[in-house]
């Protein structure tokens, strides 16, 4: 059996989104029956709770409709359960499997090294968003900066802290740096992911605008403008069903995301003899 058999039966939906049939897996793992093969299945979705994952993020149970008694005048269809398979899934599912089975093994070989290399893709594109989003970051903080200045903002540290009580629901950035856990030398926009990022550059951007449009003046109306584009930047992203900013993950330093983009590009370039 090929590796690319299992590539074979892969599925791309609408959306750009690849998935396996968990029919079609279980036919190439050896299994004659289906249903012999959903204990396998609940083994993995257990393994995917256990790793921190969402379940329905990698078994999507779905209902499809199947031809029976084909060739025949009474050729009719009916509704079977199944389910669409991430990657991830089909590499949780050959890892509970036996691997003294050759087609578990190859499986479990195979769907190991290519969810490896999608972690890897997916890291840099990671990366990549991050060192652009934090880039901007310092862009955007500057002109902000400049604009809170020319509203006479004299006590900067204090402006700001009042566009992050905004957006993190009333803490300040040495609240955020605690809740990251940072040590001291540890910037707190060094250390959050692309969407963190993102969300504080549209407060940067807004903030900024906001001060110009409406020309206010003074410390403690800057200080309040800041804090309602960091608010409304908030109560945009809840009634979007996204996670507040203090609560989404903490990445390694941006350096580390710059550092793997290097590396990645060293190994795109040819080797000079």
């Amino acid at each position: 059996m090929s590796n690319s058999i299992f590539e074979q039966i892969k599925k791309v939906n609408e959306y750009g989104k690849e998935h396996w049939s968990a029919r079609d897996l279980s036919k190439l793992l050896g299994y004659t029956e289906y249903g012999k093969f959903l204990p396998a299945i609940e083994r993995a979705k257990e393994s995917c709770k256990n790793s921190g994952q969402n379940i329905d993020d990698h078994f999507a149970g779905v209902s499809e409709m199947i031809t029976i008694a084909t060739g025949t005048p009474r050729e009719t269809q009916r509704p079977v359960d199944n389910y669409h398979l991430s990657r991830y899934a089909c590499y949780l599912i050959a890892q509970n499997g036996d691997p003294r089975k050759e087609e578990i093994a190859l499986a479990q070989t195979y769907f190991a090294i290519q969810t490896r290399k999608q972690e890897v893709q997916e890291q840099l594109v990671e990366d990549n968003k991050r060192t652009y989003l934090r880039n901007e970051m310092k862009t955007h903080n500057k002109l902000l900066a400049k604009a809170a200045k020319g509203a006479g903002v004299i006590n900067h540290a204090n402006f700001q802290d009042y566009g992050y009580m905004g957006l993190y629901g009333n803490m300040r950035q040495k609240d955020i740096h605690a809740k990251k856990k940072l040590q001291k030398s540890q910037a707190i926009l060094d250390h959050m992911n692309s969407e963190e990022l993102a969300a504080n550059l549209f407060r940067a951007t807004q903030a900024e605008a906001k001060l110009k449009r409406e020309n206010i003046s003074g410390q403690h109306k800057a200080n309040q403008a800041h804090y309602d584009v960091g608010k409304k930047v908030r109560q945009t992203i809840k009634e979007l069903g996204g996670a507040m900013p203090e609560n989404l993950p903490t990445p390694d330093s941006i350096k580390e995301s710059k550092k793997r983009l290097k590396n990645s590009r060293k190994k795109l370039l040819p080797n000079k003899s």
